[in-house]
């Protein structure tokens, strides 16, 4: 079984030192780092995605999966940056004012990281005013927005009114998640898109890009 192979394996048995090794080996080897992104790390990752949705493994497995590729992002991103191999895309992440938790999009920022994106992460409870700097600032490809309790998703339209009044909201995909989302609530606020896990947001996103 060649090196590639091994990581992709690693990844979706969510071995994070056992990846961190075989990717350091990888390097050793001269394999390009382009080929441990694409044909290990994000082809486990993929893997994961579809185990994911098919209710074959759950929460704590896919966020091992995302913890093994943020370590090894930060064994490849020095080799990356020297080969002028562009992000994925980029992304600003936060979960919305008035809502403080943040295990679901920890998550989604840690794969989007793993997955080749330049993720902002905002934290919690973070204003529109926030958000909208940061989109001025940064000119992500995506903003991903985050809620848990159902009061707080009325933040979200907050947001996506001050991108408008920017004249931004034509400037970045927005992308809605948490527990009480729905596509008929993300049609509801002029969101581009909703989604419902992790993965499902990953290829969702990565359609929206042409990837």
């Amino acid at each position: 079984m060649d090196n590639l192979k091994r990581i992709e394996e690693a990844v979706v048995n969510g071995k994070i030192d056992e990846v961190k090794k075989l990717t350091r080996q990888a390097l050793d080897e001269k394999i390009p780092p382009s080929d441990i992104l694409n044909k290990g790390l994000i082809k486990g990752l993929e893997i994961v995605g579809s185990l994911y949705e098919c209710q074959k493994i759950f929460v704590p497995e896919l966020l091992m999966a995302g913890m093994a590729m943020k370590e090894a992002l930060a064994l490849l991103k020095p080799t990356l940056e020297k080969s002028d191999i562009p992000p994925a895309g980029k992304m600003v992440i936060g979960t919305v004012k008035g809502d403080v938790h943040d295990i679901g999009k920890n998550i989604v920022s840690m794969i989007f990281t793993g997955s080749g994106f330049q993720v902002t992460d905002l934290g919690i409870d973070v204003s529109a005013q926030k958000y909208v700097e940061t989109v001025e600032k940064e000119q992500p490809d995506i903003l991903a927005l985050s809620c848990l309790y159902t009061p707080t998703r009325l933040a979200m339209i907050d947001v996506i009114k001050l991108l408008q009044e920017k004249n931004l909201r034509n400037k970045v995909k927005v992308i809605i998640g948490g527990a009480p989302i729905d596509q008929n609530f993300s049609d509801m606020i002029g969101a581009d898109g909703y989604a419902p896990d992790p993965p499902s947001a990953v290829k969702k996103v990565m359609a929206w890009l042409g990837k």
